[in-house]
């Protein structure tokens, strides 16, 4: 079992060398050809950066398939299945479409009926569900166009679903790496653990994902030198959902030898073989939870569900007083949480101290998520001998900003002007070559008090 673990972390660290030392050109490819807009209402950045990140993730893509196709425990997967041809096919096409979506912003309606031909693309060469487990009477055929439906829908549902949580710099890219290696346990584990060659695709997939994670993480961390864009956001979703629909469609669970002993047995037993079908729902649960409250909230506000909105979990988690990076660290928690959770449960589904840690680690998130409402604040007479976290904040000047409750600063688009009579609104930043450094921290937490200011409609 040695061999095949050297060969996948020779591909996981060519993918993501490749996608680390391509992300500085394309930086500078981006600032030259402009494609880095100005601040919009609903970013949590304060100066223009660039975007494009996703063409150096493609680069790696395609090196990791490269390097994949020539080691000897490996090279298998490509003379097997065409698998490996489907995925490189629709990633190409969602990769340009989210580069003329990065350079020109073209219409959200185009970019959907773009991820439904990706995604007819790969099924056209074979990346498609097959089957589908149903408890209490085993594997299910598809039809082909039953087969078809469910795959777009899946792919379609994964790419918006990690779109829409590349809100805060290395948020996407973080949450995504730690889910394709709690898939990665998965899949490794049908592979040489059970023998099952049809996860081998899979398995693939989620090393060659988790190398364009890693290796664009370092440039996108906070504060962020580069985004991926919808370039890198639909790519690595779409790749996220390939290695989802290879392995819930193409592992027969009758290989998994779970249909034995009586009914009550193998209904009990059916449990573990719903892992492949449910794991990538519960990989992208927060991506997913984040799209289906947004199509909520904005349909609820007669809005279009494609209208962009401050509304968003990690935007919440800032409102609520988190600083930028501490955001970032709690979405990771949830994620991991929830993706290992999955794949320790789908190991040992009998075992009762799994669920247990599963409680008590999600205790303990709530208790990181609301932290800051129970932050405590001294008076003002005990001011001088407490740490300067429990302090009430003030104003530089020294007077409490007008209308501000303690502990609170003035935002910075409602400071009054030099005459006291109007207050005067922050000026906007254009988009330019000239002083981008990337993303800096978000700034106090009242400037998120106003949400009409903030570009979003919610009361």
């Amino acid at each position: 079992m040695g061999q095949p673990v050297r060969d996948y972390l020779l591909t996981l660290c060519v993918t993501a060398a490749v996608t680390y030392l391509l992300t500085g050109p394309v930086r500078k490819f981006a600032i030259a050809v402009g494609a880095m807009p100005a601040i919009r209402a609903r970013d949590v950045h304060r100066e223009p950066t660039p975007r494009l990140g996703g063409i150096a993730m493609f680069g790696g893509l395609c090196a990791g398939l490269i390097v994949a196709d020539h080691l000897a425990n490996l090279d298998g997967v490509f003379d097997l299945s065409s698998e490996p041809r489907a995925l490189l096919s629709g990633a190409a096409l969602i990769w340009l479409i989210g580069v003329l979506d990065d350079k020109f912003e073209i219409d959200a309606l185009i970019k959907l009926g773009g991820q439904m031909i990706a995604a007819a693309v790969m099924v056209l060469q074979g990346l498609t569900i097959l089957w589908l487990p149903i408890p209490g009477v085993g594997t299910v055929a598809l039809t082909q166009w039953q087969g078809t439906l469910l795959t777009v829908a899946l792919v379609v549902i994964t790419i918006n679903a990690v779109n829409f949580v590349d809100g805060l710099d290395g948020l996407a890219a973080g949450m995504v790496l730690i889910a394709s290696a709690a898939f990665f346990l998965y899949t490794y584990r049908l592979w040489y653990g059970h023998m099952i060659e049809a996860a081998a695709p899979a398995t693939l997939f989620t090393v060659i994902l988790m190398g364009m994670c890693l290796g664009f993480l370092p440039h996108n961390m906070h504060p962020a030198r580069i985004f991926m864009g919808d370039s890198g956001s639909m790519l690595i979703g779409l790749v996220l959902a390939a290695g989802a629909i290879s392995v819930t469609g193409q592992v027969d669970p009758d290989t998994m030898k779970i249909f034995e002993g009586s009914e009550r047995q193998a209904t009990h037993a059916m449990l573990p073989v719903f892992i492949p079908l449910l794991l990538p729902l519960t990989i992208i649960a927060i991506p997913a939870a984040d799209l289906v409250l947004a199509i909520v909230r904005r349909t609820w506000n007669g809005q279009s569900p494609f209208a962009a909105d401050r509304g968003h979990l990690h935007h919440r988690l800032l409102e609520i007083g988190h600083s930028h990076s501490r955001s970032v660290l709690i979405m990771y928690f949830w994620s991991a949480l929830i993706a290992f959770g999955a794949v320790g449960y789908s190991v040992h589904s009998a075992s009762m101290w799994i669920v247990l840690v599963i409680v008590g680690l999600s205790a303990l998130g709530l208790i990181l998520l609301l932290m800051p409402r129970f932050t405590p604040r001294a008076p003002l007479w005990a001011q001088n001998v407490v740490p300067p976290r429990y302090r009430r904040r003030r104003r530089q000047d020294g007077e409490h900003s007008e209308g501000a409750t303690d502990g609170q600063q003035a935002p910075p688009d409602a400071q009054m002007g030099q005459d006291g009579a109007e207050p005067t609104a922050r000026p906007p930043v254009a988009a330019g070559v000239s002083g981008v450094n990337g993303a800096t921290a978000v700034g106090p937490r009242s400037r998120f008090a106003d949400r009409r200011k903030a570009g979003s409609t919610r009361r």
